[in-house]
């Protein structure tokens, strides 16, 4: 099959489906201006993929921004540095539930199926353009190179959302009744770096792993990475590969961990159904998540090790940094090491604080500390700090206060791991996680409308039956 014929089989597919009916959300007064039923902030898989959900819901004044340029949405072309998708291949996510639209569909169009059977993992590269694929053959409505700024409700359950940039509307403006913040995996916080690092050494000695590096200017230099995750891995092979002479990764570990729990999760019913267990259960999953982490897969160690400049340095906490001229010392409990470059691998930090487009109603989102005192054997702040969200994504409120302010948000990044388990932002959870996010707006939207939807019903007189008895002659 070819992919001009897939492009058909999806349109057939989705006609079957009665795809593209006629709204039955209920128009606002446009006197104040165009009001957007739901707008969905972050065009990569996620805001795609909840995008075609509320389609298939009937739900189509929406749209979709994104801050980056058509087809560099996502981490996918710009800081993600795998050469492969840690995902298992065969694990569908954002097709929701439609054959022709799942990346092996795709695959296979243009290799066939002895190429699909072939395939180990995703590359990363494919990855993306299967999205640029999946976003054009559904027609979805994005808006690139517009940033969110500031939210700012208002009354009646509308959102004002001030923007910035090239793509933005004329008012730098949009209203909307339901706001989805499908930002990524640092959308619910910030990328953390050690304050010792930040506030010790000068910017151009030190990156996150999350930032633009610039490798060219790395090549043939000594290099450390902090972090014992994928990530760091990921970060040396590709580095080692743009020709840095060494790559040295710092773990505080005494060993990698060899477990990564998401292979369970996807196998055992933790995924689909983590909204069914109580508060503390959830907490108790999540923490033990967090002590995990998410190892190297094999070929991702093993790619990086093959390298004669690789380095792997465990035990080895960094005690202490400090500027040398143009070089970074760094201080372990094996001694002190010199290099070029450090690139930091330590993860996000989540907490709605964080967030400078959230500062109008920070204040009032509920946290897990707010619903739920852990034990001391499995408590952790940084869980404490995530927002606590319905089982369908939306914020919720501490305060009576803040209640009508937060009516209308929903919270489809990672920060909503504690409340929603492996869902917004992971593969392996998008499949079950974008129906519970689209049920839940389109709820919302139905009993804000509740009062005028039933009364349409109850007044509704249009005749369907025009037989008569007896019969006229």
């Amino acid at each position: 099959m070819s992919l001009e014929a897939l492009n058909e089989r999806v349109k057939a597919d989705l006609s079957y489906l009665a795809y593209g009916g006629k709204d039955w959300v209920l128009p606002r007064d446009p006197s104040e201006g165009h009001v957007y039923d739901v707008v969905i902030v972050g065009g990569g898989q996620s805001g795609l993929g909840v995008a075609f959900g509320l389609l298939r819901e009937r739900i189509s004044n929406i749209l979709i921004i994104d801050e980056n340029s058509e087809g560099l949405e996502g981490p996918w072309e710009t800081y993600a540095r795998m050469v492969t998708l840690r995902t298992p291949k065969h694990l569908t996510s954002i097709d929701l539930g439609i054959p022709s639209l799942t990346f092996r569909s795709w695959w296979e169009a243009q290799v066939g199926s002895q190429g699909w059977e072939e395939l180990d993992k995703i590359p990363r590269s494919d990855w993306m353009n299967y999205l640029r694929w999946y976003r054009r053959i559904l027609g979805l409505p994005v808006l690139n190179e517009v940033k969110l700024k500031l939210i700012e409700p208002m009354e009646e359950g509308i959102h004002r959302l001030h923007l910035e940039g090239a793509g933005a509307p004329p008012a730098n403006m949009l209203l909307a009744r339901k706001v989805v913040l499908a930002t990524g995996i640092q959308g619910g916080g910030e990328w953390h770096v050690p304050p010792m690092i930040a506030e010790k050494l000068p910017n151009d000695l030190y990156a996150h792993t999350s930032e633009v590096i610039d490798f060219e200017a790395l090549k043939g230099k000594r290099i450390a990475i902090l972090g014992g995750g994928a990530s760091a891995f990921d970060n040396a092979n590709f580095a080692l590969s743009e020709g840095v002479a060494e790559a040295h990764i710092f773990v505080r570990r005494e060993k990698l961990p060899s477990v990564n729990p998401i292979r369970q999760m996807e196998g055992s019913g933790m995924i689909e159904r983590f909204h069914v267990l109580s508060d503390a259960d959830k907490y108790a999953v999540i923490s033990h998540f967090f002590n995990y982490n998410q190892p190297p897969t094999n070929d991702t160690f093993e790619r990086a090790a093959a390298w004669p400049g690789f380095q792997l340095h465990l035990g080895a906490p960094w005690l202490d940094v400090e500027a040398a001229g143009k070089e970074a010392v760094v201080t372990t409990p094996q001694g002190k090491f010199t290099f070029d470059f450090l690139i930091i691998s330590t993860g996000l930090l989540s907490d709605p604080a964080l967030r400078p487009e959230l500062r109008n109603v920070a204040s009032h989102i509920a946290r897990w500390r707010d619903y739920y005192k852990a034990p001391a054997e499995v408590a952790n702040p940084l869980l404490d700090a995530h927002p606590y969200l319905s089982p369908g994504f939306a914020v919720l409120s501490r305060s009576e206060e803040g209640r009508k302010l937060m009516h209308g948000l929903y919270v489809f990044n990672y920060s909503a791991l504690a409340s929603c388990g492996l869902s917004a932002s992971a593969i392996s959870g998008m499949k079950n996680a974008i129906p519970k996010l689209v049920t839940s707006v389109a709820d919302q939207l139905f009993i804000d409308d509740r009062e005028e939807i039933l009364n349409n019903f109850f007044t509704y007189s249009e005749a369907e039956f025009v037989g008569e008895w007896p019969k006229k002659e």
